[in-house]
């Protein structure tokens, strides 16, 4: 009899053990577990410079504008002064065309012109000596021929100065003035964009929020798009939360729902932000009825601006309906 009463006892306590356990099974499906996280801001560096100063310590609280990383900025330095020295000549020659010949270029050409002309007509006084000459037979046509050579340099010497004249006075062609334009255009461009590199190379917080971490050491050189300064944002947090296929049905986006957070004895109301479209595992065609109870929905519960203080990654349980 001692040994049957002993079995009794064991078989009760194991049936009131899985009734238990059930329940609590049961009451977990009515809840969605999940942790309190922030938005994650991963700041990159834009070129792989070394690291040479950082000014904010990781867990700092910062503003937006503050600047948390620096790297060497030499090479970029000496890139943009060449850049604006480009631009600055860009903008000389533009004002050259645009301005148009000086008065005293001009004058000068004028007296080329005017010499030109008195060489002209010497050299045709010599042409006619030498031809009377050469009619006298006082001269060789070697001479008469060079004669003529000389007053047909002179005359192509007077057209090249009246043609130099003409082009001053005339101004500097619309078309080359457009191309100067536009070359400096082209330098201004580029040294804006030289500039914004030059910028990039200070790390500077884009919101505020905390600092959680500096990936890289001073001294180092970073890696082209790596991650050199990551804050996370400075506001409530959020519950993210994986929802059982079974209840995805009833979670809406704006509907209010109850956190419960480890360590606080009061639950808070949140509402729901965002819930994903797709589920987390097997996608859903690919099982039956039973398994598909298995799926899990990926959710957020944005919660009230009063609870900016509470740490990020505690572990929550959220009330489903």
């Amino acid at each position: 009899m001692g040994a049957i009463s002993t079995l009794w006892k064991t078989g009760s306590l194991l049936a009131a053990g899985l009734l238990l356990t059930a329940c609590d099974i049961s009451g977990s499906s009515s809840q969605a577990l999940g942790t309190l996280e922030r938005d994650r801001i991963a700041q990159t560096a834009v070129t792989n410079e070394v690291v040479v100063e950082l000014p904010v310590a990781k867990g700092s609280t910062v503003n937006k504008g503050t600047i948390l990383v620096r790297l060497d900025d030499t090479y970029q330095q000496a890139i943009v002064s060449k850049t604006r020295a480009q631009m600055v000549q860009a903008k000389a020659n533009l004002d050259k065309l645009e301005t148009g010949p000086r008065k005293e270029d001009i004058a000068a050409s004028q007296a080329n012109v005017a010499g030109s002309k008195a060489s002209l007509v010497d050299a045709q006084a010599t042409y006619k000596r030498q031809q009377t000459l050469v009619k006298r037979k006082l001269a060789s046509q070697s001479d008469l021929d060079q004669a003529l050579a000389n007053r047909d340099s002179a005359q192509a010497k007077l057209n090249s100065d009246q043609q130099n004249l003409n082009a001053l006075l005339a101004g500097n062609r619309e078309e080359d003035i457009r191309i100067a334009s536009a070359e400096l255009k082209t330098q201004r461009a580029q040294l804006a964009a030289e500039k914004k590199k030059l910028a990039d190379l200070t790390i500077r917080a884009t919101r505020d929020g905390v600092l959680d971490n500096l990936p890289w050491n001073l001294g180092e050189r970073v890696t082209v798009g790596s991650p050199v300064a990551i804050l996370l944002a400075n506001k409530a947090p959020y519950a993210r939360i994986y929802i059982p296929e079974p209840k995805r049905v009833n979670i809406h986006i704006n509907d209010t729902l109850t956190v419960h957070v480890d360590g606080l004895e009061q639950a808070i109301n949140g509402k729901v932000t965002w819930v994903s479209s797709e589920p987390a595992f097997t996608p859903y065609y690919a099982l039956n009825q039973e398994d598909r109870a298995n799926l899990m929905y990926l959710a957020e519960v944005q919660l009230p601006d009063d609870y900016t203080k509470l740490p990020s990654g505690i572990p929550v349980q959220v009330d489903l309906p």
